[in-house]
């Protein structure tokens, strides 16, 4: 098993899986060293496998399934994809919304998004990506949980 603190960055930015919808859209630049990550990663098809297992992993997880309830699957799919191909250096576009805006209201607490990023581990492991490439898209993603966890009051 892995050490939660090393992935609770991670965490943080997918328990709010289903408002991913709101990242800022951008365009990958293109460059060697920024499309070396999303080849680690086995390019968008490699992404799609990924993405693809950890929506099943979210929604059978106890823990966070309910939060997906009124979720757009298939929208939050197609966005994932995209938000991890950009930040891995990929020739995508983002085309969600803003994630402070969408995770603005939704209550969603740090065992949630730690949750979630347990569930991205799984589904990376189960495709082979090692764990230096694995930390290199958390560390791309852990930027995002200030926008998507719920400070405690």
């Amino acid at each position: 098993m892995r050490h939660t603190a090393l992935y609770q960055p991670l965490a943080a930015l997918f328990i709010s899986l289903p408002l991913l919808v709101a990242a800022p859209a951008c365009h990958a630049q293109a460059n060697p060293d920024a499309s070396a990550l999303y080849q680690a990663l086995g390019n968008q098809a490699g992404i799609g496998l990924i993405v693809d297992d950890l929506i099943v992993l979210v929604l059978a997880d106890a823990r966070i399934k309910d939060s997906f309830k009124e979720t757009n699957i298939k929208r939050l799919s197609q966005l994932l994809k995209e938000q991890f191909c950009v930040l891995s250096g990929g020739p995508c576009k983002y085309t969600g919304d803003d994630m402070k805006l969408v995770h603005d209201k939704l209550g969603i607490t740090a065992s949630q998004f730690n949750a979630l990023a347990e569930d991205l581990q799984t589904a990376m492991d189960k495709h082979q990506i090692p764990t230096s490439t694995q930390n290199k898209l958390i560390a791309k993603l852990a930027p995002m949980k200030r926008d998507i966890v719920t400070p405690k009051m």
